[in-house]
């Protein structure tokens, strides 16, 4: 028997099987675990009661689900078939065992249940009580009735069975992805997730109500949107920007969901640090864990509008130095998307809702955004539930330039209409490829459906291009794919469409920033006089060394050039800016052997040092869902320029399928580097020895 709890010596009920396998097997449940009963709401699962001679049919069975610590919620199972939103049984007699179905309605309370199972004599008297059966109820995304109901299983695959992830960041013009490992059928981290939940304000505050809520995906997600991050609860994530972290995890060393639900659970404080991509993916992990189909989205050129007029107002002094302002642009954004209907809102905004767990600004008292349809947000829907306005601004919102003069007059010398949401990304269902899923969110840029949400939104709409009246100068920057490490060229090109030659002040900045971009230090400053004939275009070079950039850039590799055109006669000054992701090297990974459930493999990790100066402190971290758990492997010594070096790894993976090996390399000067290989685990195989 899978999982068998005896009753008292002399027993009407003498065990109980909970038939797990089978169970945990029909309900996709068996990557969490074998021997717990885990089953999915809407779905009927069954449970064999061992009876003894003295059970005769005169005699009656009740059953009653209890749930929360303090049994919070009592449920009495119906005995037959009644409305779709009860919990029913039935029950077969064979020999001396009791066979009982148990039908759970798809609308009910997701969470750990006990059930009791009562032996009634015919005049209704207890005669046993058989209470020490439990088992853990989820959301059912493969049941047409539950809220997370989704048709597609290719879909249902990726967005709650798979594992492993890609996570897309750098810029919209170097878009990179980095390798994550949500594990939410790793050991333990489903009680994690119901952890999270119990520790909510709402959970603290009335347990009772909360745990009558868990049947709503909308109460259940909003929670876990506020749970993830800890301002002002008990959290799981301390979120941090800026260097140092020596008191926590930089946000860029974590690899994976599990280690950090892990630490959260064990030391009861929140962990510290996190990211919008570490907020997303550990969203990511409880949701799915939950049965909440979810991925991960990446909107690049996010807006964070604080003031919720749909523009951001980015002042600068005459030196192109930002002055501080509440609104900020993000080189990218995270947050998830989890499907669910939406029956609180009118019809057409059922489906994907985003969720957005990083601590921006509070949603009715707490730090958290969303569930908010998606299709809201494309419709230019703002008064819909949740926080509409805030995720509608993030893929929408103008960003306007003020230069800042000595005597504080302010004067415009940029509006950018439409490079705020751009290149919005997640993983593709179909490999490891990027799905872009920009025209979910929003109309094609200039169309004149976009001018018609943009009105309804209460944004001014972008002229047709026809109407705009092209300005005589114009001003670009281009540049390569730098490697860190190297030295590189930005080409800032002036551009004369005029009769007249023109005569300008050209100043370029490069700055180092921050992913949110919070200024690091300025990298080089170059200011010249510039004339550029009649239709004619003006080059001028700017060299970043390594020695330049490598004082203030930070963990996030990137440079920011601003360059501004005065020139007399034009009516304002020209501004453009362009954000410069340096990319990192790539680790070699290599997993030669057929890999086997339980047996030992092994992996070879390899890495060149590509700066010009020597690497200390190097550290590989390697994790995979359902191969083995974090772990560090530190590499002796200095690594010189150029020098390469290799590490070996053994390792028993512990569950069979397709499987990604994950590894980040961290040093004193190198950090954020990620590898992964994709590796098939197979069954153990037993010849038949043939006589």
């Amino acid at each position: 028997m899978s999982e068998v709890t005896k009753g008292a010596e002399v027993s009407l009920i003498i065990a109980a099987d909970l038939r797990s396998r089978e169970n945990n097997l029909a309900h996709r449940t068996r990557e969490i675990d074998w021997e717990r009963l885990i089953v999915r709401r809407g779905q009927p699962f069954s449970i064999t009661l061992q009876c003894s001679d003295f059970v005769s049919p005169k005699h009656d069975l009740q059953l009653v689900l209890h749930l929360g610590k303090r049994d919070e919620v009592v449920i009495k199972v119906q005995k037959e078939r009644g409305t779709r939103d009860k919990w029913w049984f039935n029950q077969q007699r064979a020999q001396d065992e009791m066979l009982l179905t148990l039908h759970s309605p798809a609308d009910a309370i997701i969470g750990q249940y006990q059930l009791s199972v009562l032996m009634m004599s015919p005049e209704g008297r207890i005669l046993e009580k058989h209470d020490k059966i439990r088992f853990h109820l989820l959301f059912n995304p493969w049941c047409r009735d539950d809220e997370v109901y989704l048709s597609n299983e290719s879909l249902l695959q990726e967005y709650v069975m798979n594992e492993d992830g890609l996570i897309y960041m750098g810029s919209w013009d170097y878009i990179k992805s980095i390798p994550w490992n949500y594990g939410q059928f790793e050991d333990y981290v489903m009680d994690i997730c119901f952890e999270v939940l119990d520790n909510s304000n709402d959970a603290l505050k009335n347990s009772e109500m909360d745990i009558k809520h868990r049947s709503d995906p909308i109460y259940v997600s909003r929670i876990i949107s506020a749970m993830v991050n800890s301002v002002g609860d008990r959290g799981v994530l301390t979120g941090r920007w800026v260097e140092p972290y020596s008191d926590g995890v930089a946000p860029y060393q974590w690899t994976g969901s599990v280690p950090i639900l892990r630490q959260w659970s064990k030391s009861a404080r929140a962990v510290k640090y996190g990211q919008c991509w570490v907020f997303a993916a550990v969203a990511c992990t409880v949701l799915r864990c939950l049965g909440i189909p979810t991925r991960v989205i990446t909107n690049f050129n996010s807006a964070h509008d604080v003031d919720g007029n749909l523009s951001l107002d980015i002042l600068l002094n005459e030196r192109l130095d930002n002055l501080n302002g509440k609104d900020s642009s993000w080189n990218f954004h995270c947050w998830v998307e989890s499907w669910m209907g939406r029956d609180d809102l009118p019809d057409g905004n059922d489906g994907w809702q985003v969720l957005d767990p990083t601590p921006q600004e509070q949603s009715h008292g707490e730090y958290r955004c969303g569930p908010c349809p998606v299709t809201a947000i494309k419709e230019g829907n703002l008064k819909v539930k949740y926080d509409a306005p805030f995720v509608f601004a993030e893929v929408n919102a103008d960003i306007i330039y003020w230069m800042v003069q000595k005597d504080g007059q302010k004067q415009k010398i940029r509006v950018d209409q439409s490079s705020v949401g751009m290149n919005i990304s997640t993983k593709s269902v179909y490999g490891d490829d990027r799905e872009d899923v920009t025209l979910n969110y929003k109309y094609p840029e200039g169309s004149k459906k976009e001018r018609e949400v943009y009105e309804k939104a209460g944004r001014k709409a972008t002229k047709p291009t026809n109407e705009i009246e092209e300005p005589r100068l114009q001003l670009t920057i281009k540049h390569a794919k730098p490697v860190f490490g190297t030295d590189f060229d930005v080409i800032v090109e002036v551009k004369n469409d005029g009769d007249n030659d023109a005569h300008a002040q050209l100043t370029i900045l490069a700055i180092a920033v921050t992913y949110n971009s919070l200024h690091q230090g300025e990298c080089q400053r170059q200011a010249t006089s510039v004339t550029v004939p009649a239709h004619k275009v003006h080059r001028e070079v700017l060299r970043l060394r390594y020695d330049d950039y490598v004082r203030c850039v930070s963990e996030h590799h990137l440079v920011r050039v601003k360059a501004l055109l005065q020139a007399p006669g034009e009516n304002e000054p020209i501004m453009t800016v362009a954000t410069i992701p340096l990319s990192m090297p790539e680790l070699l990974i290599q997993v030669t052997e057929k890999l086997v459930v339980r047996e030992q493999a092994t992996a070879k990790i390899s890495f060149t040092n590509p700066l010009p100066v020597p690497l200390t402190g190097g550290v590989f971290t390697v994790e995979g869902a359902g191969l083995l758990s974090a772990t560090e492997i530190h590499v002796n010594g200095n690594i010189a320029p150029g020098q390469s070096v290799s590490v070996k790894l053994s390792f028993s993976p512990m569950r069979t399928g397709v499987r990604k090996l994950m590894v980040h390399f961290d040093s004193d000067r190198l950090r954020d580097v990620k590898g992964a290989t994709t590796v098939i685990v197979r069954k153990r195989y037993f010849p038949i020895l043939l006589n």
